[in-house]
């Protein structure tokens, strides 16, 4: 009887099996990813396909969040402008196409006449934000991976309790994985005060259906319609004061002005997700002031999307450069398309420099991350790793014109697997700014050459290339 037994579990387990592998190369995804995913589920028998239901689904097709709210919350805003109609004095014909392309793949409209103030670092960015909350009158917006349930967020809910008894009406959108320390009392005070809080994608013990894989990366803030903040801090104390890595640099904006209708576009759709109520009030869209002659856009992806925009995006701007990039990023793991791209533009004479931490709070994406450095190196890229503490920013300047800050990192996950918002900022003074602060970073930074990177212990250069091997599923 156990023989038997054993016979129809081995028999159900390699069909199962089978047609797990059929279904997988039947979605014609890149083949080194898809290669990785056989590899894991032949070689590590049954825990191999746990994993792969856990995280290795591919739900883009499914759509996780419905078009139809997207149109829906999309005809809310009536200040953007037609791209057929931008001022060409105000911006050239290729970034003109850029505007274009992230439009038609991520329906990411152009505003015009915004104020924009760059945010440097966490003290300076939580005042902002705490102050535009403490100025609220009518709606709170906050929307964040990370609820650090530390001094930092227990101010934050400290001060949502006392505008919401004010009768501010707050909501508030918190990643169900990367709060997971948020306690029980943090959560009810808030409730019990009327803020209106929901998580994203909590965890269902649905085997074969999770959606763990998939977490909301977006940090938004919007107040009365009016303000608006996003970029790559979370609430969490080390943002602010730092921790046994030292300090943490990162990179914010603010926004006054009509790009502040695409960020609470973005938030009011993902309320919708996950409240399943479409709030189209025009009282959130606000007739906003006109600033300085600018462009931005709130630029959205993520497994609802049809299409990797924000990845399309940064790749356009590196390739229309003909001066120089400058790229910020905590984890440096890039797919193909961004690889290839700053590659050809080095290569090309533009001088493109490229910025990682020293030590990030991951060890395993640090030795991914160096695995890719030889070729960027070879092709003329300058690297520099960031000494002072944590490099967490995700910005990019091109050419003293287009500037690109949001919550993606450069990497298959953020390209992929989360949620994520980046504003692309067209506007010389803006470019400016994240031109010098990063020209500032590079006084804490120690240069990588090509020499040192290929004269480093085999054992490193070992343990890199087996990291690599779990890039297509980082």
């Amino acid at each position: 009887m156990d023989h038997f037994l054993t016979i129809v579990f081995v028999v159900l387990y390699v069909y199962t099996l089978t047609s797990t592998i059929s279904v997988l190369l039947l979605e014609n995804r890149n083949p080194v990813k898809s290669l990785s995913w056989v590899l894991v589920l032949l070689f590590l028998p049954v825990l191999g396909l746990i994993i792969y239901l856990i995280f290795g689904q591919n739900f883009r097709k499914q759509k996780i969040i419905s078009k139809k709210s997207i149109r829906l919350s999309s005809n809310r805003s009536q200040v953007s402008f037609d791209i057929n109609k931008i001022d060409i004095n105000l911006i050239d014909h290729n970034q003109l196409n850029l505007i274009r392309m992230l439009y038609h793949n991520s329906d990411a409209v152009a505003y015009a006449n915004n104020k924009i103030d760059v945010l440097s670092d966490g003290k300076t960015t939580f005042d902002a934000m705490f102050e535009a909350i403490r100025n609220a009158k009518n709606h709170i917006h906050v929307e964040f991976f990370i609820f650090g349930n530390d001094k930092i967020s227990n101010e934050l809910r400290e001060l949502l309790i006392e505008k919401a008894k004010e009768g501010v009406r707050v909501r508030m959108i918190y990643d169900y994985w990367g709060s997971i320390l948020l306690s029980h009392m943090y959560l009810q005070t808030l409730r019990n005060a009327g803020v209106y809080i929901r998580p994203f994608l909590p965890l269902r013990l649905r085997f074969g259906r999770s959606k763990i894989n998939y977490r909301n990366h977006r940090k938004l803030l919007i107040v009365d319609g009016e303000i608006g903040f996003t970029g790559g801090l979370n609430f969490a104390d080390r943002y602010a004061f730092g921790n046994s890595l030292g300090h943490w640099r990162d990179t914010f904006v603010r926004f006054e002005g009509a790009a502040v209708h695409g960020l609470q576009q973005l938030f009011l759709i993902d309320w919708h997700f996950v409240e399943g109520k479409l709030i189209t009030d025009p009282k959130y869209y606000p007739l906003p002031k006109k600033f300085k002659d600018n462009i931005v856009q709130i630029v959205s992806s993520g497994p609802d999307t049809d299409w990797e925009a924000i990845m399309q995006g940064i790749a356009s701007a590196i390739m229309l450069a003909t001066k120089y990039v400058y790229i910020h990023t905590p984890y440096f793991i890039p797919n193909d398309v961004i690889d290839t791209c700053i590659h050809m533009s080095a290569l090309s004479g533009v001088d493109v420099r490229l910025m990682v931490p020293a030590r990030s709070d991951s060890r395993l994406s640090d030795a991914c991350t160096s695995s890719y450095l030889g070729k960027a190196l070879e092709a003329g890229v300058k690297v520099y790793k960031y000494k002072k503490g944590v490099l967490h920013s995700k910005a990019i300047v091109v050419d003293d014109f287009i500037s690109i800050v949001g919550s993606a990192n450069l990497d298959e996950r953020s390209f992929n697997q989360n949620f994520e918002a980046n504003a692309f900022i067209y506007d010389a003074k803006t470019a400016d700014k994240l031109k010098k602060l990063f020209e500032r970073d590079m006084k804490n930074c120690i240069e990588v050459t090509l020499e040192s990177w290929t004269n480093r212990k085999r054992r490193q250069k070992l343990k890199e290339s087996f990291a690599r091997l779990f890039s297509p599923l980082m």
